[in-house]
């Protein structure tokens, strides 16, 4: 058993949402018991204890719209791109990367992820992975390092015609192959999903090869309106818009999650909540790539599960909070905006969409949940309560606070250190693939 003690505990919990000089106790992968933190130490004297030194203890985040594709692009100069809007930037840079990636790349990439992910307190990542180069076993290939590291995390292939019909297949099959294996796995570790570049590239031949080769178990993940050239496609292409395309072809509903949804009007808003659709939101993504604000407020306000992603842009979930939280008080002018839905995306809805493919509550300290806890060394110089948590967490934390990290009752860093591998040596390989990396792309 292992107790974690002696901090704030933000439980998420209605019942018991918030403890001074609290602990929870942790037995396998399950928490056991959520008290003070004297009260569970007599109780469970032989307990391993982790002194949160009077920090925060809180649920681990969940990262609900990933791209482990994109980690060796940091610093990245690729000769001849000028990109001159947000179809350059995917073809230039994004789609530059996925075709040069190996499969040793594209692991690589995802211990580098996976450890930024740990290090910012994320133990949930929902990943939508493309690498068109090599596309076979690149989802296992992450898994890998999934696994090495500890972390929860659901994957997918990012679908796509835009390389091909032997690539599309290819694709189908990648996603076809992890989701059976993922069904099969009884660990709760481990989920897949159907995933779908966006409507402009997919053809209504491919959504249908996709649709026959998914179970019924999982459903899409899907990049929706992220730009108005999806819109302008589906308006030309097909007489109508990217949501009522999607749902002629039965591709919404209550396992599909959509992406950004910047683009989209009332009557689409309707019919996402109609067919239980989840919308992710990415505010640094979106604002990075010029793409515009989505309605997010409003979609939220049309009773959608909307959670809180960062498409690649950070592994650090306060950090997409925060920046979020500014960006719909700006695009509203409106001082009052986002004071409440952006923490309910964060804090409740990413838990509640996760669910959806893991068994365990996540996203909670109560008897029963996961075992995924984290500790910030954040001692606040105003009173803190469970009233006021979330505007200490807005404006006195980022991932840089986070000490310590247990996923699944798995203690994968202490005071600061991995604890599951070498962060040193695992660090230097990553480097050594993004080198071979960039020197494909600029050959």
């Amino acid at each position: 058993m292992l107790i974690i003690g002696n901090g704030r505990v933000i439980t998420r919990d209605d019942a018991n949402p918030f403890l001074e000089n609290g602990a929870v106790l942790i037995e396998k992968e399950i928490i056991k018991k959520v008290g003070k933190t004297e009260d569970l130490r007599k109780e469970y004297p032989d307990a391993e204890y982790i002194d949160a030194k009077g920090g925060v203890i809180m649920p681990g985040f969940i990262n609900i719209h990933e791209h482990i594709y994109s980690a060796m692009a940091r610093g990245l100069s690729i000769k001849g791109y000028n990109p001159n809007g947000f179809l350059d930037i995917l073809d230039g840079m994004w789609w530059t990367i996925d075709r040069h990636l190996t499969l040793e790349q594209t692991k690589q990439s995802a211990m580098a992820t996976y450890i930024d992910c740990i290090k910012n307190g994320v133990t949930t990542v929902f990943d939508h992975h493309a690498s068109f180069g090599n596309i076979k076993n690149s989802l296992f290939a992450i898994e890998d390092a999934a696994k090495e590291l500890g972390v929860r995390t659901c994957l997918c292939y990012e679908v796509s015609d835009r390389d091909g019909k032997d690539k599309m297949k290819e694709a189908v099959a990648e996603n076809a192959a992890f989701i059976k294996h993922a069904l099969a796995d009884d660990s709760d570790m481990i989920a897949g999903m159907m995933g779908l570049h966006a409507s402009f590239t997919l053809s209504d031949e491919t959504l249908e090869l996709c649709a026959a080769n998914k179970p019924a178990e999982v459903g899409y993940h899907i990049h929706v309106a992220e730009g108005i050239e999806d819109l302008y496609d589906s308006l030309k292409k097909y007489g109508k818009r990217v949501i009522d395309r999607l749902m002629d072809l039965n591709i919404l509903g209550p396992k599909t999650l959509a992406a950004h949804c910047i683009y989209v009007n009332q009557h689409e808003m309707d019919v996402l909540k109609e067919t239980d659709t989840m919308v992710v939101h990415n505010p640094e993504s979106n604002m990075g790539n010029a793409c515009g604000c989505p309605p997010t407020m409003e979609i939220m306000k049309h009773g959608v599960l909307t959670g809180l992603g960062t498409d690649g842009y950070t592994h650090d979930m306060i950090e997409s909070y925060k920046v979020a939280n500014i960006l719909h008080k700006h695009h509203l002018c409106d001082a009052n905006a986002a004071w409440g839905e952006v923490p309910t995306m964060l804090f409740k809805n990413n838990a509640i969409i996760a669910n959806r493919y893991f068994k365990k509550p996540l996203g909670i300290l109560k008897e029963g949940a996961a075992a995924d806890v984290i500790i910030a060394d954040y001692n606040p110089v105003t009173p803190m309560s469970g009233a006021n948590c979330n505007s200490h967490i807005l404006f006195g934390m980022n991932g840089n606070h986070v000490t310590t990290t247990v996923i699944n009752g798995k203690v994968v860093m202490k005071d600061r250190i991995l604890t599951v591998i070498d962060e040193e040596k695992a660090i230097n390989n990553v480097r050594t693939e993004a080198e071979k990396l960039w020197n494909s792309i600029n050959a």
